[in-house]
This record gives structure tokens, C-alpha cells and sequence, in this order.
């Protein structure tokens, strides 16, 4: 099975493209760390990547891509390069939330030992909000993703949680009570990889019919009131 994962919800972007074959998996991957300009940058990655692995784009099985929480323009990206390889060549579509991705990434690369407990996830959503989930020692969701305040998240949190990640996850640590003052904050540039997304979907043995984003706040951008053009 050949799954090409696009990565660009957050602050990197990256290409991987997983060959399975029985018990055996390769993977051809690219990562880099941008806050912005992914929309330029992801292409010539994603053709480095096919032109490494020696596959042409109708040989894909699945393109996945994360749909958020995330960047409003960053996530859009990867769902617009995924979607339009499947018109091109048909390929079936799988997606992930990104906090999904990001615990993945954390506990496959090694950068946590979570000892079998839950952990979370808390990414800054600005505005005093967090990008918030909460997952098993093996990653798998139990909560979330949600847009939600430190403290409310906070309340959240299972009595033998121990660890948080992400760029959120001080503000977390910040807002527990003393009762939490064990909860510690690692990774704070911790970033969903396209290399964890490409093995969940490589997992997930189902495709999605198609990929949408996932927005949990409206966006910063708003239309002018004076500036609109009544209509007649």
C-alpha cells in the first residue's frame, strides 16, 4: 500500500510517503519548521518525495492530510493539494486532527514516556484559548480536539495524568491547581509530522469520502460593516 501524507495545519510542513508491503514499511519523508508560506513550499517538497521514492502519483492508494485545529490558511493547504491529487488520479482521502497527529508524533519519535498513562495535548489558540485533547498512554483519543480556556481544560485532566505537550502546555500547567502540581509541561515546539500522520492512516484501514477543515474558532479576518454595499 503507498500512503502519501501533506502536513501544514501548524507551524511546519512536510511530505511523507509510507510503501507497505506484508511486514515490511519504508518511508520517504520530508519535514521543515515555517510558521508561514507552506502554500509555495509544499509542492516542490511533495515532488521531491515521489521523485525519491521513484512512484508516480497513480500508483497512490490513500492521500491523507491533517484538517485541523490549526492555522485558518495552513490547513487549508494540504486539503486542497489532497483533494485535487484524488480528482487527478482517484485516489481515496483519510484525515486526522492535528492534536491526533501531534500525540502520535510525541510518543512514536520517543519524545514522551507516558509510563501507560493518558497525557494531553494543548496547543496556543491565542485569545487566552487552547487547541485542547487528551489521549491514552497509546495515543489513542479520549477527548477533544476542543477550543477551550486553561482552566476549563484543566478540569478535564484525569486524576493520573502527568504530562502535557505543545505550546500550550505551560498555560495548562499554569492553571492547574496545587493538587495538579505534578502536571508537567514538555515540547513546547512540539508539531504534527506528516511521517505519524502517514502511520495513522496507514492504521486506520477506511477512507474518507472527502476531506473538510476543521475550524473550532471563527476567523480574525471580519468584513467591514461600513464598507459593505447595501443590497436591492
Amino acid at each position: 500500500m503507498h500512503i502519501l501524507a501533506l502536513e501544514t495545519s501548524m507551524g511546519a510542513y512536510g511530505a511523507a510517503l509510507l510503501r507497505a508491503a506484508g511486514t515490511s514499511c519504508r518511508v520517504v519523508a520530508r519535514e521543515a519548521m515555517m510558521p508561514r508560506g507552506h502554500a509555495e513550499a509544499l509542492m516542490p517538497m511533495l515532488a521531491a518525495v515521489m521523485e525519491e521514492a521513484a512512484l508516480p502519483f497513480a500508483a497512490l492508494d490513500l492521500v491523507a492530510a491533517s484538517f485541523g485545529p490549526g492555522s485558518f490558511t495552513g490547513v487549508r493547504i494540504a486539503i486542497a493539494a489532497a483533494r485535487g491529487l484524488a480528482l487527478v488520479t482517484g485516489v481515496k482521502l483519510w484525515g486526522a486532527d492535528s492534536l491526533t497527529v501531534m500525540a502520535r508524533t510525541a510518543l512514536a519519535g520517543g519524545l514522551i514516556e507516558s509510563a501507560g498513562r493518558p497525557f494531553a495535548v494543548a496547543v496556543d489558540a491565542r485569545a487566552a484559548m487552547l487547541y485542547f485533547g487528551l489521549y491514552d498512554g497509546a495515543g489513542r483519543k479520549l477527548e477533544g480536539p476542543l477550543l477551550i480556556s486553561a482552566e476549563a481544560a484543566v478540569a478535564l485532566l484525569p486524576a493520573d495524568l502527568r504530562i502535557a505537550v505543545g505550546s500550550g502546555a505551560s498555560a495548562l500547567a499554569a492553571a492547574a491547581p496545587r493538587r495538579r502540581a505534578d502536571l508537567e509541561p514538555v515540547l513546547p515546539d512540539l508539531q504534527p509530522s506528516a511521517v505519524a500522520l502517514a502511520e495513522l492512516a496507514s492504521e486506520a484501514g477506511k477512507a474518507l469520502p472527502t476531506l473538510r477543515p476543521l475550524y473550532l474558532r471563527p476567523p480574525d479576518a471580519r468584513p467591514q460593516a461600513m464598507a459593505a454595499v447595501s443590497r436591492r
